[in-house]
């Protein structure tokens, strides 16, 4: 780019999103709630080197990615103003252009938004709405999601050094002083609910972040033999999401070997992958602010043992029945429902060579789970989608778990897929799921080799 271009020519945006779509979003969201303002706080600026990410709340509303930004949304008038810090002079000679509040042609063209105001004129424009909406949920960011929030939240208030940082509670704090008078009402549930289902621009995308997933978990496959470590699958699907322009990882990767798969959030990654061991792999990329979701199961030794092919094979079974019966209309009780009245005379044949096996399965048929949780910006998307028909455009993970605690074995397949009006898509479909086809691929690759010996870390 030539040092010459103007500064529009400078400026990052996002293009996933049309100034339309973003626009839409904010209309649905006012509409929603009718009467008052809603209030939404961006998030801040990065303490150290880490790239800034937008909040997904934010991003989802206005796709603007500068720290500091704020939006407020006037519900009857159905307009929505950008509070933007003043431009940085100093900081942008060394860091490059960030969006402004000098940069409103340039907001309003992208965003849609029809105000663009400085941040000093927050306090006279907070001061008057009669009724504030705003977020009590925990802002979701880098890796981030209301199930690992409340987990941070829960041990913060244990610690009686720590206290609670609540950074939306501070927000609450300054509207009520700035506003006395205002009567405050959550945003969050709302917004939830809002982005469950996806456009045809979020599932565009969702289907780039679901193959990124899926060639990671392939390419996992693809490299694993014994004495390797965990955290070797890990780096290989970290270098096909930053090769293919991934941010990073959605979450952090759930990558466990033999009986670490009995802790199904184990992290820690540190183990050795012996012969005879299963492996489990759940890791998908942050992609433009969006995730996906997948679990595979295979043996490092190349070859599933008569056991694993036994429970295994059986809940791919069930994940394909489930697979079948996914379509807009239907609700998640009538699906578990008719898929485990076709499983039932699986069951019944299956070749069982225990029979804490085959109680296992009978559990796995009655649990609500498979049909697990919101996919999207978040792993774990929140708001509920279970107690009414599920809807076109609805992402959610096909995840079917059966434990046996008499021996600590847990065996999962685990898909994200979109709800359509005859059918559903399987999203990480990319990465095979039945054994002969797996076995195939293990160890048909040799990435990691090219890096030549890798010592483990001792002190880990």
């Amino acid at each position: 780019m030539s040092v010459a271009a103007g500064r529009d020519e400078w400026l990052r945006f996002q293009k996933d999103f049309t100034a339309d779509e973003l626009r839409h979003r904010r209309l649905r969201l006012m509409r929603s709630l009718a009467t008052g303002c809603a209030f939404m706080a961006g998030a801040g600026a990065v303490r150290g080197f880490d790239p800034f990410r937008q909040d997904n709340d934010f991003y989802y509303l206005t796709g603007v990615e500068v720290p500091h930004a704020y939006l407020l949304l006037d519900n009857a008038a159905e307009t929505s103003t950008l509070f933007l810090p003043p431009r940085d002079a100093a900081h942008e000679k060394s860091d490059g252009p960030e969006l402004s509040c000098e940069d409103g042609d340039f907001v309003r063209r992208h965003t849609g938004i029809e105000s663009v105001r400085p941040l000093a004129d927050l306090p006279q424009a907070l001061a008057a709405p009669a009724v504030l909406y705003t977020a009590r949920a925990y802002p979701e960011g880098y890796r981030q999601c209301q199930d690992t929030l409340r987990i941070w939240r829960r041990f913060s208030m244990a610690d009686p050094m720590s206290g609670d940082f609540m950074p939306q509670a501070h927000v609450i704090k300054q509207l009520a002083s700035l506003n006395p008078r205002a009567e405050f009402r959550d945003l969050s549930p709302v917004i939830e609910l809002h982005r469950l289902t996806k456009s045809p621009a979020e599932l565009a995308l969702m289907r780039r972040s679901s193959h990124l997933t899926a060639l990671a978990c392939k390419q996992a496959i693809m490299n694993t033999r014994p004495g390797m470590y965990e955290f070797q699958l890990a780096a290989v699907a970290d270098f096909i999401f930053g090769i293919n322009g991934a941010q990073g990882a959605g979450y952090r990767p759930i990558i466990a070997a033999g009986a670490n798969i009995w802790m199904m959030h184990y992290w820690r990654n540190n183990a050795q992958l012996r012969d005879g061991d299963l492996v489990i792999f759940d890791y998908a990329p942050d992609l433009n602010n969006y995730t996906s979701d997948i679990g595979r199961m295979w043996p490092v030794n190349g070859r599933y043992s008569s056991v694993q092919r036994e429970l295994y094979g059986f809940v791919l079974r069930y994940h394909g029945v489930l697979l079948s019966l996914i379509r807009a209309g239907r609700t998640s009780r009538e699906i578990l429902s008719s898929a485990a009245e076709q499983m039932q005379p699986v069951v019944d044949t299956w070749p069982w060579s225990k029979p804490a096996y085959r109680n296992a399965a009978l559990k796995l048929l009655e649990s609500p789970r498979p049909l697990s949780h919101g996919v999207g910006m978040a792993v774990h998307e929140s708001g509920s989608y279970t107690a009414r028909p599920l809807e076109p455009g609805l992402v959610f993970a096909v995840d079917p778990e059966l434990l046996v605690p008499e021996e600590q074995l847990y065996i999962r397949v685990e898909d994200t897929v979109a709800v359509h009006e005859n059918g559903c898509e399987n999203l990480t479909a990319g990465c095979p799921r039945e054994m002969d086809e797996v076995e195939k691929l293990i160890g048909a690759a040799r990435l990691l080799e090219v890096v030549g010996p890798v010592m483990p870390n001792p002190g880990r």
